[in-house]
This record gives C-alpha cells, structure tokens and sequence, in this order.
C-alpha cells in the first residue's frame, strides 16, 4: 500500500525536499551501550556504540575473538546483548510502521543443505515464511541471476566451487529483498583472486541494490576496498576504538587499488588495528 501523501506536502515542494533531506541525515540503526557476556562469564562486548546510516558500508575490523560476529548476531536479532539495546528509528525506513526493516545474513560458511539444488537452497527462506510459488520462483530467478549462477540453478552442492557456493548463500540472502546485508567473514577461506571477484560482485550488487552493508572481515586490504567507513573493535571485550572514513566514491576496481588514497587508508586502518589489539584487557 502507498502511504498517504500530506496536502501540506504537495502544496509546498520545498518542504517536500526538505523532509526527505532530513529522513536521509536520520540513521538506520543505532547500537547503544552494548555489552555481552556469555554464560561462562567471557565479556565479549564492552559498552558498544554505534549509529549507522542507510546506504553505507560498514566494515568491522578487528582482531580474532573482540566480539564482531557477535555484535552482528544482536543486530540480526540471533542473539540478545546482556545490557543496551539496537534502537531503529522507525521513520528512516519503514512507510508502513514495521518495527525492523528486511535483514539478509550471510555466514562464514554457506551452509548449504547438500541434497537440495542451487535454486532449492535460495528458495528456502521464502518456503519457510510461506511466499507463493509463482513470486518464490520469480524471486529466486532474479536473486540467481543477480550472483550470476542462472546457469546453475539445477546443480547441487559438491557441483560448485567455494566461490559458486557463497554466491548461492549471498542469493539466499538477497531473495528476502533485504534493505540490510549483514556478512560475517564471508569470504575467508576463498583464495585471494576468487576473494577479488566476489569483492567486486559485492560492490556491484551494493550498487544496484541500494543495500546497507555491515560486513565482517579480518583484511585490512579487504576493508579498505569495501567500505565507506571502518568502524576498529578491541581486543576482548570488544569496544569501538576507531571510526574510519573512506572518501573514494564507487565503483571502485584496480585503479583504486593503486591511489595514494587507498595506500594511505590501509596504513591508518593497520594502525589503528595494532593499537585495537592491546585496548581490550588493557581498559
């Protein structure tokens, strides 16, 4: 349903473009005063703050074990933080008064049910919320030709490479429609040029798509080449200890890679993660 327009608004188009300046200066999301400390008594995350805008892409980088896939499971909703809370202010996205906009996860592993094809697998998030079949398989025809694996769609798991997998586990995640992408390390353990590729295709899809994009990695290079801003965990517990524009525009491809900039950006973030490695029990 299209939501109601004020008569004051088209009335008067300048406040019409001023109210839409303001809603796109609103955040997305804010995390405020996160902590997490698990059964065991590990104190994962320390006072975390965060505010991220629609359309960024947010790396968080950080040193193994500071909490990152954790932070990102309580964004999801998979996990709850022990104290603070995700605050989505309503108006930034939602027309129609839903509490949260669409989230797609992806995993650091594809996790793929292996007796079930490339466009099965896809479809298995619209199966479980009950989408009709007619627009499930519209859907998965588009997330499918969205990675490029059209041609696949037929094939099972131990048919594709490492790289064809965590496409098929990026489309299961964009059938959804998603407004945020979450990603935890999704492409650790492929090689450094399928790792490139994927990097790109990612970029193209932030592109097309309008995604917000909160992605974990351990790259330096990796982060760099993403994102608009890096946001540096500590060490555990696991606190923000730097906040890291990126001022190239998109696309981004190899003679980005080769500016003064993106050197210069890869310097600092190194920088600032050596020091995040001995701020988190130091505090």
């Amino acid at each position: 349903m299209t939501a109601a327009v004020p008569l004051k608004a088209i009335a008067d188009p300048v406040a019409v473009n001023a109210e839409a300046s303001a809603a796109a200066q609103r955040p997305l999301l804010r995390l405020e005063g996160i902590t997490k400390t698990f059964a065991n008594g590990t104190a994962a995350l320390a006072n975390v703050d965060l505010t991220i805008h629609p359309g960024e892409f947010i790396s968080l980088l950080g040193p193994s074990g500071c909490g990152k896939s954790t932070l990102l499971k309580i964004i999801a909703g998979l996990a709850a933080p022990t104290t603070g809370g995700v605050d989505w202010p309503r108006s930034t996205y939602s027309a129609d008064g839903s509490p949260e906009p669409a989230l797609g996860f992806v995993f650091q592993e594809p996790t793929l049910l292996p007796w079930r094809t490339t466009a099965d697998n896809v479809h298995l998030p619209l199966l479980l919320t009950g989408v009709g079949k007619k627009e499930a398989r519209d859907r998965v025809s588009e997330a499918l030709a969205q990675v490029g694996l059209s041609a696949f769609a037929d094939r099972y798991p131990r048919q594709l490479s490492g790289g064809m997998k965590m496409r098929v586990s990026i489309a299961r995640a964009l059938v959804t429609l998603p407004e945020i992408l979450l990603m935890d390390e999704p492409f650790a353990a492929l090689d450094e040029i399928t790792r490139g590729k994927l990097n790109d295709e990612l970029l193209d899809l932030f592109a097309r798509r309008n995604l917000t994009v909160i992605f974990v990695t351990h790259s330096v290079y990796e982060s760099v080449y993403l994102s608009s801003r890096i946001v540096v965990m500590s060490s555990r517990p696991g606190r923000v200890v730097s906040d890291i524009p990126i001022e190239a525009g998109y696309p981004r491809n190899e003679e980005y890679r080769m500016s003064p900039l993106y050197n210069e950006r890869c310097r600092l973030a190194s920088a600032a993660l050596r020091l995040a490695m001995n701020a988190g029990e130091a505090t």
